[in-house]
């Protein structure tokens, strides 16, 4: 019978790796975040950022969450005046508060935040937490943003759903976790133990409901220690993890926001007492059903006593509010008879046993745990280029594009884990275009004389080529756009006929398509440095602050109309839109021919060259395309569709403005 649970064990341990991700899966997606975290870190911005959330633990499900904490690099937050910097100081007084929750009072002053003071304790001004949440709303110069627990929650750059917190910094840890060091024995281990107490905590904007001030106290936030112990963790605990939040999203499933009593956050906590407590002998992948059983009955017993103890203070009850009475006991009840069952139960949960079972049904998986018999190299490369970071796209003057630059050359030389090394190339890259555009830009403003203009165009020309070297075949994109600005067109279409070439490669990666085989063929077992500059094209991303394309302006103002600073151009379009432009005066024959290719394109393709998301940018492309060869009647069919698609690149103004042009 315990061989048989071992063999299944071993099923399921394969499974989640394909549907959570192997070891270096995981290591690619952390090394990407982290990547960005050490960059901003860095930056000489007057708030430091730092991502969060299942992302950043490295998970990558549909719906994972991407949170993003940000924070004042001039405010600190202490616990008793010996700890008094030169800091902008803030105090906490958790006398009246309940474990794990306090005031923040502002001993010398406002300090130029007194918009969040509410009311006084002690003849001491105090921040309020509500009304930092609701300011945090508005702030942010996103619309639509609402209120979720001590966050602003909408879209990051109009593409992931995100929460994001503002709170406050201490570099000292909490006197009320001190206990937590004591019972570090045998997890984490002390170097981890070390780096999270020397690493202190955050505040964020939320009160405890039963708490005497529940509208302006803060919480104390262990978001950064949290991370760093999903980073202790081995892969079985990790899966194991993973496997806790499926099956709390199931048994949420189709019940109201408020009736979902569990969330992923009473699993985390759950693996780390399970882990802390020793209560398995070894986890590992034969015990993986064995450790999510001993997790699930510490979640009983937690829900049978209507305790969830807060795995750094353990007298902060995470049920207090929620899990009690009626509701307590109907949650009870639901677990008890899955406890009953067994751990067969798992099987009645479609996310959870579609991969049990297709593992059980290829016996040639369960014996072949070594992932790269599971993941192949094309399918690692992808989740490695995947990962593009749109962090810095608002990065448009020269002097932070230099800034940045400095700072990546200064990370390069740490000892950098693998994976972050062609992140920071990529963002070299990104950077490098950014800083052309942004020269051009400056002297073209400033009407600078001929020999500036001349020096000043040289190293744009230097920059963005550089930047080729470091970057994806469709960087090459923006050299095209670039001599196409500057009325070179014989010397753009040289560089759209080399990117031609290269994005007809049948190995091309392109978003997330990839024909494996051919992929391998093709570059298999080369450097990533090669694979990224022969074998891999995304969207091409342009920042609204910035002028790359005239003939696209009103889009660039319709999406920042709409509080974006970006839209993308699958690569394929601006390829075909380039040429078209490029050869508009000097050779029609051709440029019909890009326009057909186009038009081809945009009315055929069943979302492997156009996205979901990208058809209202290529089918307004195209109407422009059509609008400036005459072909009144075929452009409003077209501005037309690209109205009825979904409005990802927040587009419409400018559809409707070119609509009403024609008329």
């Amino acid at each position: 019978m315990e061989m048989a649970l071992q063999t299944i064990s071993e099923s399921v341990y394969v499974g989640l790796c394909l549907k959570i991700g192997t070891p270096q899966q995981v290591a690619i997606r952390r090394d990407a975040e982290d990547t960005v975290d050490l960059l901003h870190h860095k930056l000489k911005l007057c708030a430091v950022m730092m991502i969060s959330g299942s992302r950043r633990e490295g998970f990558n499900f549909i719906d994972s969450d991407f949170d993003v904490m940000f924070w004042s690099k001039y405010h600190r937050v202490i616990w008793d005046f010996s700890q008094v910097t030169l800091h902008n100081t803030i105090l906490c007084d958790s006398s009246e508060s309940p474990p794990g929750f306090t005031l923040l009072l502002l001993p010398f002053g406002g300090m130029n935040i007194s918009v969040l003071s509410c009311f006084k304790v002690n003849g001491l001004e105090c921040l309020s937490s509500s009304k930092s949440r609701n300011f945090s709303c508005t702030s942010f110069g996103t619309p639509g943003l609402t209120v979720h627990g001590p966050c602003s929650s909408g879209k990051y750059h109009g593409l992931h759903d995100v929460d994001r917190a503002y709170c406050f910094v201490s570099d000292f840890w909490p006197p009320s976790a001190s206990s937590w060091k004591e019972r570090c024995h045998s997890w984490p281990p002390p170097h981890v133990v070390d780096d999270i107490i020397r690493s202190g905590c955050h505040f964020v904007a939320i009160g405890h409901k039963l708490g005497k001030h529940p509208d302006d106290e803060w919480r104390i936030s262990f978001s950064q220690a949290e991370q760093k112990l999903v980073y202790a963790m081995n892969h079985t605990q990790f899966l194991t993890y993973g496997l806790l939040k499926l099956f709390v999203k199931e048994i949420n499933n189709g019940i109201s926001e408020e009736e979902k009593l569990l969330c992923s956050y009473h699993m985390k906590t759950a693996v780390f007492w399970a882990i802390q407590q020793n209560t398995i002998a070894s986890w590992c992948q034969q015990n993986l059903l064995a450790c999510f059983w001993v997790c699930f009955k510490l979640l009983l017993k937690w829900v049978y006593g209507g305790y969830c103890p807060i795995f750094f203070i353990p007298e902060n009850n995470m049920f207090l509010t929620k899990v009690h009475g009626e509701a307590q006991r109907n949650l009870f009840t639901r677990l008890y008879g899955l406890y009953k069952k067994g751990i067969a139960f798992l099987l009645q949960f479609p996310s959870i046993s579609s991969y049990i079972m297709y593992v059980l049904c290829n016996p040639r998986l369960t014996v072949c745990t070594n992932e790269c018999t599971l993941i192949s190299e094309a399918v690692l490369d992808l989740e490695l280029f995947m990962t593009i970071d749109l962090s810095l796209q608002g990065t448009t003057n020269l002097h932070s594009c230099m800034e940045c630059l400095k700072i990546i050359e200064q990370l390069i030389r740490l000892p950098l884990r693998q994976y972050q090394i062609p992140k920071l190339q990529k963002l070299t890259a990104d950077i490098l275009q950014r800083s052309a555009f942004v020269l051009h830009y400056m002297y073209h403003i400033k009407a600078a004389g001929n020999k500036q203009m001349y020096i000043a165009d040289k190293r744009s020309c230097y920059m963005l080529k550089l930047a080729a070297k470091f970057g994806f075949i469709s960087d090459l994109f923006h050299i095209a756009m670039y001599f196409y600005k500057t009325f070179r067109h014989r010397e753009a279409l040289s560089v759209l006929e080399m990117t031609k070439v290269k994005l007809a490669q049948p190995g091309l990666m392109y978003n997330k398509h990839v024909d494996q085989e051919r992929y391998t063929e093709a570059v298999g077992g080369r450097s990533w440095s090669y694979k990224m500059r022969h074998a891999v094209a995304f969207n091409v991303f342009l920042t609204n602050n910035l002028s790359y394309v005239t003939e696209l302006t009103l889009e660039h103002e319709s999406n920042k109309l709409n509080q974006r600073k970006f839209f993308s151009i699958p690569p394929f379009i601006m390829l075909h839109m380039l040429e078209f432009l490029c050869c508009r005066y000097t050779d029609p024959m051709r440029a019909q021919a890009a326009l057909d290719d186009l038009q081809v394109l945009v009315h055929h393709d069943q979302g492997v060259f156009i996205e979901e998301g990208d058809r209202d940018i290529s089918w307004e492309i195209l109407g422009i395309c059509q609008q400036m060869t005459g072909n009144h009647q075929a452009a409003l069919y077209s501005y037309r569709k690209s109205l009825r698609q979904i409005p990802f690149n927040k587009i419409d103004t400018a559809t409707r403005q070119r609509i009403q042009d024609l008329h």
